[in-house]
């Protein structure tokens, strides 16, 4: 066997991006095909007491116009996940009620995107406007409901026998601090948008880009009444999802049910002011930390309670508190998590939705009381780590969480670092380094490859699961290049239609460690088949015997392996910032990551992740808000010149080193994700770091200029 994984290895995709001639969902060229364009609603609380269509139907090429006095007609789905899911549970156009500004009350069908446009403004609506809550202080918070079937709230020690308060008092070293993130907003490159298409009025297609193919499939069958095998999904690429496109929104569910009704290929193209109310965000949060210790920095407590917001038309709760269990081993631990209703959007995933959150908290807290205390922050976090899940009782295998603190802080040089904060100066600008830890679960799903060796000499390997721009592609082809002992450029990869074999879900950094196992066994099962030991082998017996192909499918899934292990990654960032006080200019210098996420892959692609989070850390650290109009309810930016993130010139070099072994015991691979991983702990290393310059400690995100004055 030939080694490739680990390496780095071009994109297999790269070219094609590049070039332009991969195809996007809003890309795809069908005959007679028309454009819709979404109306709505100006208020964020309130229902509709008239609506005026007939100018807007009588404008140029429209060719149909949907609202809730007419609505086509859609199924009620389960959406429990395994059988459906949809990110609002109410269905578009049910009624006249208006529950967040943005909110989708009409649509517009035209032969043109123009047409339908200019008709969706001709719309005229009368509403009786109510106030509408979005601020989280005028809310009304209670116990947040379970998650995935777990509670959001955690007790061991004496926080469970109710003698909380002694756990706290008799520590030598103690902090309590509240911590905050605003609302952010998805924002991929590829804005969200759908064409579907009705053959025959029985069988449809759905071009979408979507994280879960399958999940996608067997959801539109559901709202429409249709077998699965009805339904096909095609999604070969994705212009960045970060789990905004893992289930379908409400304006792809009324383009397909307005297409099935008018008999026409439909698409729609969410503008980038419909994306800031109608796509998700991160809610915003409230986070409360206790930290209590001993002299020698032994944790005695831990106290995490959250508060974050949903929305009328759904609940998710971003859950801040799922990782503190698995951070640092003490005696006292408590969590719990409130929830409150808003008049916004509904909010969803986003890059490690609540670990990120979570670990901004937790880390900014630990560097807080390692400043209490005089402990170097590094030793801190060494003291305490913890071998078990504590709230699932069950150790970590193959963890390198030591490692990656030591290895960064040896690269850094942070034995180098002053122990006093403003001691730091460069061309009249305060210095500071901070650092923070880094953690994301390691999740797998079942998946199913075919792979099917040609006798032009090539390897072909087809799966559902597809690439949102993480590189699933090129590992597919390595990993089956490696097992099959073929060069890379002869393997292609097919991803991203239903009518492939179930790949399972690109979320929760899972992709790879779901499809690798399952590439792995397939690629030597059609060895078998062959009577081989490599594909040259086979290609030569496939010349011998006359065929045109061999071909096999297998399937890889988890066992009982979550029964006896927690799977978890970690890692460790470091970071330099520079503060100019005179202008309250705040700039990140120098940043190291070391990551521990099992077997690399490629090193290229996984690197490229690690940066690629940290780029987003940074600007949730420094830029990324939403605020809500408090009168209209309406998102107060609306594209991405208003919607402030970083570019090249916020971004310094970003060194990534990986550390540890392959994680056998999760999958036969080794294999974990790195999707995540890469953005938690980089909003509380950069506020550290703040500290560590200014003296000023900063615990409220975003970290702009009036709070650096």
């Amino acid at each position: 066997m030939s080694q490739v994984t680990g390496t780095s290895i071009n994109r297999k995709d790269g070219q094609a991006k590049v070039t332009g001639t991969a195809t996007y969902a809003a890309e795809h060229r069908i005959p007679g095909l028309v454009h819709g364009y979404l109306v709505t609603a100006p208020i964020a609380h309130g229902q509709i007491t008239s609506i005026d269509t007939q100018e807007a139907e009588a404008a140029p090429g429209v060719i149909a116009l949907f609202t809730h006095k007419n609505s086509p007609a859609v199924c009620k789905p389960t959406n429990n996940f395994m059988t459906s899911k949809i990110y609002e549970a109410r269905l578009p156009l049910s009624d006249e009620q208006i529950y967040y500004a943005g909110q989708i009350i009409g649509l517009v069908v035209a032969d043109t995107f123009e047409q339908a446009r200019h008709a969706a403004y001709l719309v005229k609506v009368e509403y009786a406007s109510q106030t509408p809550i979005v601020e989280a202080s005028k809310a009304t918070f209670n116990q947040a409901h379970s998650m995935f079937g777990e509670e959001m709230k955690f007790e061991k020690g004496d926080f469970a026998t109710g003698d909380f308060a002694m756990a706290i008092a008799e520590a030598d070293g103690k902090i309590t601090a509240t911590y905050t993130t605003s609302t952010e907003l998805h924002a991929p490159m590829e804005p969200h948008a759908i064409i579907a298409h009705w053959q025959d009025g029985e069988n449809l297609t759905i071009y979408e880009p979507s994280q879960w193919v399958i999940g996608s499939q067997r959801t539109y069958a559901e709202l429409f009444g249709l077998s699965v095998e009805q339904v096909r999904i095609v999604t070969p690429f994705i212009g960045g999802a970060f789990g905004s496109k893992a289930f379908p929104w409400s304006h792809a569910i009324l383009c397909a049910a307005a297409a099935r009704q008018l008999q026409l290929p439909l698409k729609v193209v969410l503008s980038r002011r419909q994306m800031t109310a109608n796509a998700g965000h991160r809610s915003e949060t409230k986070q409360t930390i206790s930290l209590g210790a001993n002299a020698d920095g032994s944790l005695i407590a831990i106290d995490h309670a959250v508060k974050s917001c949903t929305s009328p038309v759904d609940v998710f709760t971003e859950p801040c508190t799922g990782i503190t269990p698995a951070m640092y081993a003490t005696p006292n631990l408590r969590t719990r998590q409130e929830l409150a209703v808003m008049n916004v959007g509904v909010p969803t995933f986003m890059r490690a939705p609540g670990e990120n959150p979570g670990l901004w908290a937790l880390e900014s807290a630990m560097d807080e009381l390692a400043w209490e205390l005089k402990i170097d922050p590094v030793e801190l976090r060494l003291k305490n780590e913890t071998k078990e899940h504590q709230r699932q009782g069950l150790p970590f295998p193959a963890k390198h969480f030591a490692e990656c603190l030591r290895v960064g802080a040896e690269q850094f040089g942070w034995e180098k670092r002053p122990k006093q904060v403003r001691s730091l100066t460069r061309d009249g600008k305060l210095i500071g380094w901070g650092m923070a830890a880094s953690s994301f679960p390691a999740l797998r799903s079942a998946a199913t490859v075919t792979v099917k060796l040609l006798a032009d000499g090539t390897a072909h390997i087809l799966t559902s699961g597809n690439d949102m721009g993480t590189g699933a592609y090129t590992i597919v082809a390595g990993i089956a290049a490696e097992v099959l002992g073929l060069p890379v450029e002869q393997v292609l990869v097919e991803m991203g239609d239903s009518l492939l074999p179930n790949g399972g879900m690109a979320g929760g950094s899972q992709m790879t460690a779901t499809l690798v196992p399952a590439v792995m066994k397939a690629c030597e099962e059609v060895l078998q088949t062959a009577k081989a030991k490599t594909a040259p082998e086979a290609f030569a017996n496939l010349s011998q015997s006359g065929e045109s192909i061999f071909k096999a499918t297998a399937s890889a899934a988890p066992g009982d392996e979550g029964k006896k292990w927690a799977f978890q990654s970690w890692g460790a960032h470091f970071c330099e910032v520079t503060v100019d006080e005179e202008i309250a200019r705040l700039r990140v210098t120098r940043w190291i990551s070391v990551m521990n996420i099992g077997r690399v892959m490629n090193s290229k692609t996984a690197a490229s992740q690690i940066r690629g989070a940290v780029i987003m850390g940074i600007g949730q650290a420094l830029m990324e808000e939403c605020h809500f109009d408090p009168n209209i309810g309406y998102p107060v930016v609306y594209d991405l010149a208003t919607y402030h993130y970083p570019s090249h010139a916020d971004i310094p070099r970003i060194e990534v080193t990986f550390v540890g072994e392959p994680d056998y015991k999760f999958n036969p691979a080794g294999v974990r994700g790195a999707g995540e991983i890469g953005i938690t702990g980089v909003s509380a290393a950069i506020a550290n770091a703040v500290y560590h310059a200014t003296g000023k400690r900063i615990r409220d995100l975003p970290i702009t200029p009036d709070k650096l004055l």
